[in-house]
């Protein structure tokens, strides 16, 4: 990716943090509740079980609790931007498997394993101020940053945790408001202009692809759906053509085609 086009909105980083807890107690009362069979099936994440997805969302977490256990990382070490981290996701995706499956090994007791990784985080997490560094995979992130990744993280494997298991984990609106805004600002910063808008009500409204920007009245190129589905098509966990022709998405206008855009993370 190129330089980062635009500034990121902003996030609170309490509210953030509330959101992640919120979420992560969604997903751990969930997964206390799995029996051992329901562990072992599969999941659309390659060969994961349910079991190595669990493991995974309390990494997800444990990953800040660590990192504000290590020295602060000076400014030069920052890394990409909160808009590019999307695009970055794909670059580690084999170590994250790797840490995942070794993970899953070492704790065969995942609620105490939940147990454990919340309290640390309502321990340590919420009265650090949002501008903290926090080491990353590659350089460094400032802590709200790090909050809005763990929610996008939670959100998205949530809905991968319910198509798995056919549970119905609910999903902390907060927490599902920052998955969808950061999605659809990446969609943006992927491909900018203001011919096309997007709309995922009621969380975000973004413009984009290059051509005649919109200025007054309807839009002649717009794209509507809900949130789910959106964050389903911009993590590939659906295709465009799918999400049409189930009518999960709304397009008019000649330049209403994302397929070419999607996914955005994987």
């Amino acid at each position: 990716m190129p330089p980062s086009r635009k500034r990121a909105r902003h996030y609170d980083p309490a509210r953030t943090c509330t959101a992640v807890l919120a979420q992560f107690a969604h997903v751990h009362a969930a997964v206390r509740a799995l029996t051992p069979e329901q562990l072992a099936l599969p999941t659309r994440l390659g060969d994961w079980t349910v079991r190595e997805l669990a493991v995974h969302l309390a990494m997800a977490m444990s990953h800040v609790n660590r990192g504000l256990e290590l020295p602060e990382p000076s400014p030069a070490e920052l890394g990409p931007p909160l808009l590019q981290w999307p695009f970055s996701t794909a670059d580690r995706a084999s170590g994250i498997d790797a840490d995942t499956r070794a993970s899953a090994a070492d704790h065969t007791d995942l609620d105490a394993l939940y147990e454990e990784v919340a309290a640390r985080f309502r321990e340590s997490v919420p009265d650090v101020p949002g501008d903290r560094l926090l080491p990353i995979r590659v350089g460094a992130m400032r802590l709200a940053d790090v909050l809005v990744t763990r929610a996008v993280e939670l959100v998205v494997h949530t809905d991968d945790l319910n198509e798995a298991t056919g549970a119905a984990v609910p999903y902390d609106r907060q927490a599902l408001a920052a998955c969808t805004r950061l999605l659809a600002d990446a969609l943006a910063e992927k491909a900018p202009g203001g011919s096309v808008e997007v709309r995922v009500p009621p969380f975000a409204v973004v413009q984009c692809v290059q051509g005649p920007k919109h200025t007054r009245g309807t839009p002649p190129n717009v794209v509507e759906t809900d949130p789910l589905t959106w964050i389903r098509l911009a993590t590939g966990r659906t295709e465009w053509a799918r999400a049409l022709d189930e009518a999960k998405v709304a397009a008019s206008g000649e330049r209403a085609d994302l397929a070419p855009l999607l996914p955005l993370m994987r």
